[in-house]
């Protein structure tokens, strides 16, 4: 005799969640109007002043409006109820939209690394006054984007993506004013390189955080904030619990753990009916323990093992 038995509480109410997406879309959608506005300009520039890093900026910006709509799309996705084959809804679609966002940024990266080493080996003739000029616009564009993005909900991995993109592109604009300040007053032409290897250092290093932790999720590891022994230890301290065994957890989407657990309970607490009163506790232990208040626990006697092939320790 066995019972499956859900615990699944929602930890933010439907409309809290709905007032959130609709802000995080907005302050999205202005930012992706600025940044759209700017790129065209600065392209622009990057022709006229035959600046390899303005490119590098460029093609970076190009990321950011990828990303910027793709996490729209992506909010918007994860909005529709859970039905039919979409038990969860599409709430991971923010978590592949990250993953698209990183592997974007390596592409431009590896392009803009082999121009730039060309470059550094044979320089050109860069105007450093209009290189300076478009840093300094592009920062005062990416604070206020910053600013915008640090209102959104950053604990969702799909809007972290859309931040760090546009806090490198700052740091990136600092790089480019400092190469058009060198060339400017030494004519060392090869401070555009430099500048432009240093944006793509910047980019390797958010494409490879953001692929590993939308990879981590995707691949449906348990969370860096949940150590599985120190849960299965928690457990087995509910009463009338005896052991627990095909422990999983996994993230659905960024702030949406979920936990499911086979657990071997005293047998005459079937008979006795009170097999309700433990699937309580153990939901009252993993909430308080581990804030974690989606989970699936299948109650069992202790013979019913030698009926589970297959099983997980």
């Amino acid at each position: 005799m066995r019972r499956q038995l859900v615990a699944d509480d929602d930890n933010q109410p439907h409309h809290s969640r709905e007032v959130t997406a609709n802000t995080d879309i907005r302050y999205v959608l202005i930012v992706l109007s600025l940044i759209l506005a700017f790129l065209v300009g600065e392209v622009a520039a990057a022709i006229i002043g035959r600046s390899l890093v303005l490119f590098a900026d460029a093609g970076h910006m190009l990321t950011d409006v990828a990303a910027l709509g793709m996490s729209a799309w992506a909010i918007r996705l994860a909005r529709r109820p859970a039905q039919g084959r979409w038990t969860f809804g599409l709430q991971r679609a923010e978590i592949v939209s990250a993953a698209i966002n990183g592997v974007t940024l390596v592409a431009i990266a590896l392009l803009i690394g082999v121009e730039a080493i060309q470059r550094l080996i044979s320089p050109q003739h860069v105007k450093g006054g209009l290189l300076l000029t478009v840093a300094i616009i592009g920062a005062i564009i990416n604070i206020v984007a910053s600013w915008l993005l640090s209102k959104t909900n950053r604990t969702s991995l799909n809007m972290r993506g859309a931040y760090v993109h546009i806090v490198t592109d700052l740091f990136a604009f600092i790089g480019t004013g400092v190469a058009g300040v060198i060339i400017i007053f030494s004519h060392w032409e090869r401070a555009d390189a430099i500048a432009s290897l240093f944006v793509v250092a910047l980019m390797a290093k958010t494409a490879w955080e953001l692929l590993r932790d939308a990879g981590k999720i995707l691949l449906q590891a348990s969370p860096d904030t949940l150590d599985l022994t120190d849960v299965r230890t928690h457990l087995t301290r509910v009463e009338h619990v005896l052991d627990v065994h095909d422990l999983h957890a996994w993230t659905v989407t960024s702030g949406l753990m979920t936990l499911s657990a086979h657990v071997v309970v005293e047998d005459h607490c079937f008979d006795s009916g009170h097999a309700p009163q433990i699937l309580d506790a153990l939901q009252k232990c993993l909430a308080g323990h581990f804030d974690l208040e989606h989970a699936t626990f299948q109650l069992e006697p202790a013979t019913h093992v030698a009926h589970e092939p297959g099983l997980h320790p």
